[in-house]
């Protein structure tokens, strides 16, 4: 799949429902900027919810978080983005969403994100499918009737489009549906975004910030798995990658690494139902890098909204209330699942 020209701005989506209403900022929160750190900053709250550690087949694990239901209400699996958690508020707003309809929610922390670093030397990365392939299977064999759903947000939601493309018409039958939020398809065209200027100054500082702590903490426990000086010098995602996530993952650099992880290649091949909500103004995802709606799928649905900044689509003041991408993703679900 082919991304348009850099500047070009991605059709209204008028002819794909359920796109056909989409989000409408409020007066008081147009800015970008300010749609993206709100719910960082302000929102707050959180569900009881139970922790099950799995172990993984490479001898690590992986924490799940759920929030428990009646016995066959449809489960919806949700994953983070980066550095994000079952602590992230959108993760809460989308839980909330699905208690309120009486569902079941599991979360899927990735490596080195639950609150505890994972015992092998690897991380979690923006294009590794493996272990949301085994928490999918483990969850369908302990439930072979589940109506399942899965939802995505930012590279969480990257991770859910290429899984679903690798296994294309092999992903498992109980999945019925799934939503992937605010994707960074083309992780090249993201990178160059968030590695200049004020994205670099303020997001790309802070996600960097996270990532280069687990780093020097990782080494404590494996002396040499990387080149902890370049980490620790790290200040843009194309030095952290090229001095990490490429060597742990077996990437020949940082730009091979990122045009091997990105979705959009992968769209194309999806076979269940999706949806795909964006915002034209994110500043992590240039819209010359969104996908074209007219060479997707007709199962796979997209959502352009003009506003809506990185995971924001904030629509009120109240802030327990689910967003409205977090709203539309679950009722776009409820359609498949029940």
């Amino acid at each position: 799949m082919t991304p348009r020209a850099p500047g070009s701005r991605a059709p209204a989506p008028a002819s794909h429902d359920p796109a056909a209403v989409s989000f409408v900022a409020p007066w008081w929160c147009r800015n970008r900027h300010l749609q993206t750190v709100w719910g960082p900053l302000l929102r707050r709250g959180h569900l009881p919810l139970r922790r099950e550690r799995v172990d993984t087949s490479d001898g690590d694990f992986l924490d799940l978080d759920w929030l428990d239901g009646p016995t066959g209400a449809p489960l919806v699996l949700l994953l983070h983005g980066l550095e994000g958690s079952v602590r992230s508020h959108y993760i809460v707003g989308m839980l909330r969403e699905i208690a309120a309809r009486g569902w079941r929610g599991v979360v899927l922390n990735f490596r080195s994100c639950s609150g505890e670093l994972n015992r092998l030397p690897r991380f979690y990365h923006s294009g590794e499918t493996g272990d949301l392939d085994a928490v999918v299977a483990r969850l369908i064999a302990a439930d072979p009737e589940v109506h399942l759903g899965v939802v995505g947000v930012s590279i969480g939601g990257n991770v859910v489009l290429k899984w679903l493309g690798e296994r294309e018409a092999d992903t498992p039958k109980p999945l019925r549906a799934a939503a992937a939020i605010c994707v960074p398809f083309d992780l090249v065209a993201s990178a160059r975004v968030l590695d200049r200027g004020f994205e670099r100054a303020v997001y790309t500082a802070n996600f960097l910030k996270s990532m280069r702590l687990k780093v020097v903490l990782k080494a404590r426990l494996h002396p040499g798995f990387v080149d902890v000086a370049a980490a620790r010098r790290a200040r843009t995602f194309a030095e952290y990658d090229q001095a990490v996530t490429a060597p742990l993952n077996g990437f020949a650099g940082a730009m091979d690494y990122w045009t091997q992880a990105s979705s959009l290649p992968y769209l194309g091949r999806i076979r269940v139902s999706t949806l795909l909500i964006n915002a034209l103004d994110d500043p992590f995802v240039p819209p010359h890098a969104l996908p074209d709606p007219a060479t997707l799928p007709p199962n796979v649905k997209l959502v352009l909204a003009e506003r809506g900044g990185h995971v924001g689509f904030v629509d009120s003041l109240r802030p327990r209330r689910p967003s409205w991408a977090e709203r539309h993703a679950v009722d776009f679900l409820a359609a498949e699942l029940t």
